[in-house]
């Protein structure tokens, strides 16, 4: 009796602990919803503590039918969209030769992708920014180039260890059936991998996004600049406009939030497959 007790207490608190982490992270997003509904008059009066007496959607209309807005975000769509895939081709192809292929040098070449991983980020900027200009490939090119580059590390390990999973059976009878390796890798191994694939895009769609400090650097043309750095701006006009800054934040958000709803089954397929590997 005194066990079962004692199990049933700490299950109360451990989940209480989780509520009390999910309410704190899921806080500011809905606040952000709710001042995003109010009027700057009403937001100053309670400071988005309160429901909005209405739901005021001049905000949005404002904020979508600036013609600024829509480049920077076009440009965001355009730049995770290649770099995903990029990422996403290469670091298949790449864990695919990792796992199942032999040659000179595999594991040299793979242990400095994992020691890529353990350099932090911000501390390559310098050198590709010095880099990508010395070749003229800043603003676009240069950019997406960056962010594929950043991206890869992680990918590559997360897929090999998925690739390192599959029965080989599965490849000798496609090899039978007269497939190449890189029809394998196509029909055989990516479609096994689909889990592992989502986190890869999800956490690689998420960083290209919400990249502000490389994209600040690396772009000179205005109108080629992502929708972060646009959001600085357009928070620097509008620095007394709470209420239209959290619709501008609100729209920004949308896309991944999408993203994530759409993979969300293979998402969680592939973190708990991971946990499991090994």
């Amino acid at each position: 009796m005194y066990y079962q007790a004692k199990k049933v207490v700490i299950i109360i608190v451990l989940h209480a602990f989780l509520l009390s982490v999910a309410l704190s992270c899921i806080f500011p997003f809905l606040w952000m919803i709710n001042v995003s509904f109010k009027d700057q008059k009403e937001f100053n009066s309670d400071y988005g503590l309160k429901f909005p007496r209405r739901l005021n959607w001049d905000n949005y209309k404002e904020v979508i039918l600036k013609e600024g807005f829509w480049r920077y975000f076009l440009n965001s769509i355009f730049y995770t969209f290649i770099t995903v895939l990029l990422i996403v081709l290469v670091s298949s192809l790449s864990a695919y030769s990792f796992s199942r292929l032999q040659f000179p040098g595999k594991n040299v070449i793979f242990y400095m992708f994992l020691t890529a991983m353990m350099i932090p980020l911000p501390a390559g900027f310098v050198p590709v920014y010095i880099l990508l200009k010395q070749l003229h490939l800043l603003n676009r090119t240069g950019y997406v180039l960056a962010m594929t580059n950043m991206g890869l590390s992680l990918s590559i390990y997360l897929l090999k260890t998925f690739f390192d999973q599959l029965p080989r059976d599965l490849e000798d009878a496609a090899r039978i059936d007269g497939c190449n390796k890189l029809r394998i890798w196509w029909h055989v191994g990516l479609p096994l991998v689909a889990p592992a694939l989502a986190v890869v895009v999800i956490f690689n769609a998420l960083n290209v996004w919400n990249e502000f400090v490389l994209a600040s650097l690396m772009f000179t043309n205005d109108n080629l600049m992502p929708l972060q750095v646009g959001l600085m701006e357009f928070s620097n006009r509008m620095v007394t406009q709470h209420t239209l800054i959290m619709a501008a934040l609100t729209v920004a958000a949308l896309p991944i939030i999408l993203l994530y709803v759409r993979m969300q089954q293979q998402f969680v397929k592939g973190l708990t497959a991971g946990a499991l590997v090994g």
